[in-house]
């Protein structure tokens, strides 16, 4: 199962390309491999949601500004 054996520089483009396309089905299930094994990159998985989720709410924030 050469497919998941993915170390953490390559999930984190992943993780990032997610942002920008749908992962196929062997790459989000590589991502959710390696997320179970590694310590680090789950952190950075729920960092890079936070993002994702704030950016709205800080574009709205913003045009009640201007």
């Amino acid at each position: 199962m050469k497919f998941l054996d993915r170390n953490c520089r390559q999930v984190t483009a992943l993780v990032l390309a997610g942002q920008d396309r749908s992962l196929g089905f062997l790459e989000r299930w590589a991502v959710r491999a390696h997320l179970k094994v590694c310590g680090a990159c789950p952190l950075f998985y729920r960092q890079v949601a936070l993002m994702r989720a704030a950016l709205p709410r800080w574009r709205a924030y913003r045009e009640t500004i201007d």
